[in-house]
């Protein structure tokens, strides 16, 4: 079964980078490889490295991709929000988010949108669908990852892969302030928005993908973004307990 096709100004895939410069353009035409009917939006939180500068040489190239530039370092949630306020901005129905370091390979783009024209208002690429997902990685980080799924899972009661930013969003069936609930700025917007999404009833599909190393660069997860996560879990718990109707939005 192919994609469902999608008009040209409907479908927009976002990135946001910093210190990515080796991977960006690799990146950017794999992502043309694919030949899908979509505008590429890269947020670039103004690298050191001279990502930024990468960017605009590669959108003076190509007519459907476009760069926003922020001063400072505001954090990987805030990127996502902004991202997700500009698709909603300039009209577009579906929004696909990924990393820019190929840790979500291209070639699972159409499968997004796949299970998207099938009636999933949110399609979630999942690392946990299948054993053998995580090739390359070590022991050690698999162990931890499977941890930090199965706790999340226990405590939010959702069963998705919710800490990967690989999704697509149907924009045109999802309210745009339901978005304004979401509180973090850092890697826990991820699973805070996913529980958002998953408390107020928006199907939620999976589909099965392979995470590989990334190709250039370090991870920005570090253990004080770690600490964060587990904090701002328990406090979304908290709220889950607590105030659960302040996660839903009237409709």
């Amino acid at each position: 079964m192919k994609a469902k096709t999608v008009n040209p100004v409907s479908c927009l895939i976002f990135i946001p980078t910093y210190n990515e410069r080796e991977n960006v353009e690799p990146l950017t035409e794999a992502i043309l490889d694919q030949g899908l009917d979509c505008d590429l939006l890269f947020l670039d939180d103004d690298s050191p490295d001279g990502t930024g500068s990468v960017l605009d040489k590669l959108a003076e190239r190509h007519p459907r991709m476009t760069v926003i530039h922020r001063e400072g370092k505001a954090g990987i949630g805030s990127a996502h929000q902004a991202g997700i306020a500009w698709a909603y901005e300039h009209g577009y129905e579906w929004l696909i988010t990924m990393d820019s370091d190929f840790a979500h390979p291209p070639e699972y783009l159409p499968k997004l949108l796949e299970a998207a024209g099938e009636g999933a208002a949110v399609v979630v690429g999942s690392r946990y669908l299948k054993r053998g997902s995580l090739p390359g990685w070590s022991a050690g980080r698999k162990m931890l990852t499977h941890l930090g799924h199965a706790v999340t899972v226990a405590l939010l009661g959702m069963p998705y892969d919710a800490t990967t930013a690989f999704r697509l969003y149907r924009l045109g069936d999802i309210p745009q302030e339901t978005f304004a609930l979401v509180r973090s700025q850092g890697y826990s917007f991820f699973f805070e928005s996913l529980f958002v999404l998953h408390v107020n009833r928006f199907p939620i599909r999976q589909i099965p993908m392979h995470l590989p190393g990334r190709t250039f660069g370090a991870s920005k997860m570090d253990s004080r973004e770690v600490a964060t996560s587990v904090r701002f879990l328990i406090q979304l718990l908290g709220r889950k307990l607590l105030t659960p109707r302040r996660l839903r939005i009237r409709r």
